[in-house]
């Protein structure tokens, strides 16, 4: 059908997706005889696509993108324990006979911050905001590693609900928009306290509205984290630099949670030492 191995991403819509880019080039570094493209699958046709992929001897797997990371979980034949807890899919390959989803976003997302997770800290605190499918693998991976986490969203409901996933407090869940407003709130002394502040929202991404946050929110020294990758670098990022804070901007995680769903799919580890080519063809 294939004519060789492949593995592609699906969602709709999806021709803006940069996976073909990422892992075509690791397959080149690695010298690996396969492919990885891009499919547009409907929210309709799911279950056929994964009926006739499942049959397919080179298929290797997908990424699931937006909107069917979700809906692809009671479609598969077993998930990942820790897919189940983030309660979304994004990576699906078949093993045995039987398609298996996993979560990379997890492992992706921790991946530019391993460098201050490995120092000791007094206390970790994050203000996530976002309470949507990527806000759960941000959460999760935060609270497992020592985080209290303050879950911001348009939606109160929601943020409580994903607060309630690993640790129900009212205290630490609160409108989107309270961000936005000025805060005369005094910063006590931070000292041995890594704070972090992560948008998992599409606001700031290219054709959005930006963020609206007051940094009277954010504390002295925080590290400011933002998924969205298009573009590179959005208001958030850019008024953090101006105020000589830390940033970390989308790609990195996007390239992270590509590293291990390339690892499931082709069985071996990328090669990453050309990455920061890589990067430069993403924003190209």
């Amino acid at each position: 059908m294939s004519g060789g191995p492949y593995a592609e991403v699906i969602g709709d819509p999806i021709a803006h997706s940069k996976s073909p880019v990422i892992h075509q080039h690791w397959l080149a570094l690695a010298g690996i005889d396969a492919d990885y493209r891009a499919t547009l699958v409907r929210p309709e046709d799911l279950p056929t696509y994964l009926e006739s992929r499942q049959k397919d001897p080179y298929w290797r797997g997908c990424n699931v993108t937006i909107p069917h990371k979700q809906a692809v979980m009671p479609l598969l034949g077993r998930i990942d324990p820790a897919a189940e807890r983030i309660g979304a899919v994004n990576t699906v390959r078949p093993e045995g006979g039987v398609l298996t989803g996993y979560n990379t976003d997890y492992k992706g997302f921790l991946e530019p911050l391993r460098p201050f997770l490995a120092q000791d800290h007094l206390f970790r605190m994050a203000r996530i905001l976002g309470a949507g499918g990527a806000a759960k693998a941000v959460a999760l991976a935060l609270h497992d590693h020592g985080f209290t986490n303050v879950i911001a969203a348009r939606d109160v409901k929601q943020a409580r609900t994903l607060r309630e996933s690993f640790e129900p407090d009212d205290r630490l869940v609160c409108p989107l928009e309270q961000f936005a407003t000025p805060t005369d709130f005094p910063w006590d002394d931070r000292e041995g306290i890594f704070d972090l502040v992560v948008n998992t929202t599409p606001l700031g991404m290219t054709g959005k509205p930006p963020l609206a946050i007051d940094f009277s929110h954010v504390p002295p020294h925080a590290v400011i984290y933002d998924i969205v990758y298009a573009p590179l670098e959005t208001e958030l990022l850019a008024e953090a630099r101006r105020r000589g804070l830390r940033t970390i901007d989308g790609l990195y995680m996007l390239i992270g949670q590509a590293a291990e769903a390339f690892r499931l799919f082709f069985g071996a580890a990328p090669p990453r030492e050309r990455d920061a080519e890589l990067r430069a063809m993403l924003v190209s």
